[in-house]
């Protein structure tokens, strides 16, 4: 169950607002089909050739968003992204995920926030699940921001990467933005599967955006009845507060799932990484391996929209 709750979480107190079910979720999203902005070796399908090829599905209960593995693809490997149609400001993003994109090499899978490519990254970008990259072990959590955006990693239990939001930021790899890596094991990828998957929690308010990740084993009770509380869900993954202020460098956000391939983060990294053994180049080993991403799709449960009472 994805949901997102506007207002503060001390509160505790949130209406659903907007409930993207499984029967309704695809006519909740656009689909995304210009040329991946990340440089991906991908070809983002229309919803209707997506459908067609069984790379989009739903059920009563999930949503599966996948990727081609049947075939080779010499220009790139077809996948999905969908952005949503509401716009939202401040929020708690509640993912419950029966499966994410497993840990495999030349994969790029995220769910995030970010207010439009036009006038990114003015109004921020919020990277809460699966931002990881190939055989990567554990979730990164980060924000991309313009320049003035600091976080202090205080009252986390992730590891600090990088502190400084602004996505040129000196002393920091291009687009690093400021990053968090979780601690836990099964956050992430094939480990998070193999646990049967997992609950992300993005808490967003004008004095901090927090990151909250639960296994299915250990899911706070107001989440499953429908009336999720943070301030009851002890310390966050992630915190990030300090020296920015939100609501000047974040609003108007879409919600995203996307899967690329390569491209500017995992085709860039491919050399340093344990992929490489197995083919001279990201996009080479991404083309011709079709059966390596039979894994890589997403199982949503749900989504769901709460804002404050």
């Amino acid at each position: 169950m994805l949901a997102l709750i506007a207002g503060p979480g001390a509160l505790g107190a949130y209406t659903l607002k907007d409930n993207y079910t499984p029967s309704s979720f695809f006519s909740m999203f656009n689909f995304f089909t210009a040329g991946d902005p990340t440089h991906g070796f991908v070809k983002y399908l229309d919803q209707a050739t997506a459908a067609s090829q069984g790379l989009i599905s739903s059920t009563a209960s999930s949503v599966y968003i996948g990727a081609d593995h049947s075939n080779t693809a010499p220009s790139g490997r077809s996948s999905i992204r969908i952005q949503s149609k509401k716009l939202y400001t401040h929020g708690l993003f509640i993912l419950d995920l029966a499966h994410m994109p497993g840990s495999i090499c030349g994969t790029w899978p995220s769910f995030w926030t970010y207010g439009s490519q036009q006038t990114w990254p003015a109004n921020g970008e919020i990277g809460e699940s699966s931002f990881r990259v190939h055989t990567q072990a554990m979730n990164s959590m980060a924000l991309h921001t313009a320049e003035g955006c600091t976080t202090s990693g205080v009252n986390q239990t992730g590891r600090v990467q990088t502190g400084n939001c602004f996505v040129n930021a000196a002393g920091q790899s291009s687009n690093a933005g400021c990053g968090v890596e979780s601690t836990t094991p099964t956050s992430y990828g094939t480990a998070f599967n193999a646990a049967g998957g997992g609950v992300y929690a993005t808490e967003w308010t004008s004095s901090a955006i927090k990151i909250w990740y639960f296994p299915q084993t250990a899911l706070p009770r107001d989440i499953a009845s429908g009336s999720p509380n943070p301030s009851r869900w002890g310390v966050p993954q992630a915190n990030f507060a300090g020296g920015c202020n939100i609501d000047a460098h974040f609003t108007n956000h879409q919600i995203v799932f996307d899967l690329t391939f390569c491209g500017d983060w995992a085709g860039n990294v491919w050399s340093s990484s344990s992929c490489s053994a197995l083919a001279a180049s990201c996009d080479a080993y991404v083309a011709n391996n079709p059966a390596a991403f039979a894994e890589a799709y997403w199982r949503i449960n749900s989504l769901r929209v709460y804002q404050s009472s």
